[in-house]
């Protein structure tokens, strides 16, 4: 059977309507697991990327959805365990404790993975972002290699050494929860909220624009009617007949 390949110049490009959604399970061991033992994937469509040589916008892929790519463990010094997670802008930050993947029935855990924040700048001075990364690792040592119908086979553990330190790594964007702050609340509620003003209180003769809002408490509209004499007298000396002028009651 032919094998699927999904990718294009490094970027995933799926048909439409189809999705790539899969579990934490299916991630360990149908495509982390296989990698690292050089057992055939399901399909082509995780790339290989060295996620920390680059800052997270910049990976390829759409930023709008989960990125997934294969990438290996940098160490951070030479006789030390912890990683080397640092890019042009900032660098990635582990937060929480680390979770256990098991399989589906609960019998066996197959993987752990690490929730990573990104900051910005330099530590221990940076400023978090909402960029979040799942770092999938193999459980040590694995025993078993499954196929994509979950039979158990064997598998060949030749040339072992640099393909341990692959993992996989889960990029995304945190959405904001909607939620407001009172003092943004407060201030959208005065923007929308109607202002009325009275374009009759000035007399005639001032030329002052500066109109400020009429009181909610006074009943009336500031707006008097006038008697068919004031009209016409004013008809007369106005040139501009149909558009009467309006004043207030002295």
């Amino acid at each position: 059977m032919e094998k699927l390949n999904f990718l294009k110049n490094g970027v995933l490009r799926l048909p439409p309507g189809f999705r790539f959604h899969p579990t934490d399970e299916e991630l360990v061991l149908q495509y982390l697991n296989r990698k690292v033992h050089s057992c055939p994937l399901p399909a082509s469509i995780i790339p290989d990327v060295e996620v920390c040589k680059a800052d997270p916008w910049d990976l390829p892929g759409n930023m709008e959805q989960e990125r997934y790519f294969f990438s290996t463990r940098e160490a951070k010094y030479p006789n030390g365990n912890r990683s080397n997670r640092a890019t042009a802008s900032g660098y990635w930050k582990a937060t929480g404790i680390d979770k256990q993947i098991l399989t589906s029935n609960g019998n066996q855990m197959v993987g752990m993975k690490k929730t990573l924040v990104f900051y910005r700048g330099k530590p221990p001075h940076g400023s978090r972002t909402d960029w979040i990364m799942h770092e999938y690792r193999l459980a040590s040592p694995p025993t078993v290699c499954f196929n994509a119908s979950q039979e158990k086979t064997p598998f060949q553990r030749s040339g072992v050494g640099p393909m341990e330190n692959w993992v996989l790594c889960r990029i995304f964007l945190k959405k904001r929860n909607g939620h407001q702050s009172e003092e943004e609340k407060n201030r959208k509620a005065r923007l929308g909220k109607p202002v009325f003003y009275d374009f009759m209180r000035k007399e005639r003769g001032e030329t002052d624009l500066n109109l400020a809002p009429s009181s909610s408490s006074s009943g009336s509209s500031g707006i008097t009617e006038i008697s068919n004499n004031e009209l016409d007298d004013h008809e007369e000396s106005s040139s501009c007949n149909s558009f009467p002028y309006f004043r207030r009651k002295a």
